[in-house]
């Protein structure tokens, strides 16, 4: 066996010590949270989503202290104080806890099977998700359009990953136009992020790896006057972009 080798196997078992102490502390957190949830049904919307964020919060605190995983914002100045649809580049669970515990309230666009699941799936559904049925196609399109135009007429942002799913560094989904749909018809403004999560919480994989996960918000996109095409062509152009711009400048840094 190589002196590399030999090396290797300690440092692998620490990051899976690191990484089960971190899942531990996330399940034991989310049965609390989801009982806290439960508890809270009656309250405001307000006070309920303050609570779920304090959740997120601690899981994002949590990976830091146990998988020493960090994070840096860049483009802060761009958020606003008005309701947007915010598109995000999506890699890992990762920006779920994340955007949740720092934007203000955002109905995420979600599967309705993760409505399901007890206490986790029971607390997110008091937090106004717009839960789809992807089996039924265009009709689900339709329903995130609808909904979503409520939300954000009552003020509440909503959050779409346009790739529809996660995807490894390096590598980029189709951008679906259901976002685009959503700011074209209600006449609100896009907010593109970008974030480079899966080097450090790859998906699919237990064992995470320390580092610190870039976040950058770009410039509003605004929607008036616009087609879907139009949109979301500027949408993955600015994500993308940032995404090649990100991976240079950690090479530059190697």
């Amino acid at each position: 066996m190589s002196t590399l080798q030999t090396a290797a196997k300690p440092l692998d078992l620490i990051l899976l010590a690191r990484s089960l102490l971190f899942s531990l502390g996330m399940l034991l957190s989310t049965g609390v949270g989801g009982l806290v949830m439960m508890l809270s049904v009656f309250l405001p919307f307000a006070w309920r989503y303050w609570l779920s964020q304090q959740w997120a919060r601690f899981n994002v605190w949590w990976l830091r202290v146990t998988c020493r995983i960090d994070y840096h914002l860049s483009g802060v100045e761009h958020l606003p104080d008005r309701p947007v649809v915010v598109m995000a580049k999506h890699q890992s669970t990762w920006e779920a806890l994340f955007l949740h515990q720092l934007l203000p309230p955002v109905a995420w666009v979600v599967k309705r099977e993760l409505l399901w699941f007890p206490l986790f799936g029971w607390g997110l559904a008091l937090l106004r998700p717009i839960a789809i049925n992807r089996r039924l196609g265009s009709s689900a399109g339709r329903q995130v359009i609808r909904k979503g135009v409520e939300h954000l007429r009552q003020g509440q942002w909503v959050l779409i990953f346009p790739e529809g799913t996660r995807t490894a560094p390096g590598t980029r989904k189709r951008y679906g136009l259901g976002g685009a749909v959503l700011a074209a018809h209600s006449g609100c403004p896009i907010l593109p992020v970008a974030l480079n999560s899966g080097e450090c919480w790859p998906r699919g994989r237990f064992i995470k790896r320390p580092g610190t996960i870039q976040v950058v918000f770009g410039p509003l996109l605004e929607s008036e006057g616009r087609s879907p095409q139009e949109l979301i062509r500027q949408v993955e152009e600015w994500i993308e972009g940032a995404m090649t711009r990100m991976g240079q400048t950690a090479r530059d840094t190697e």
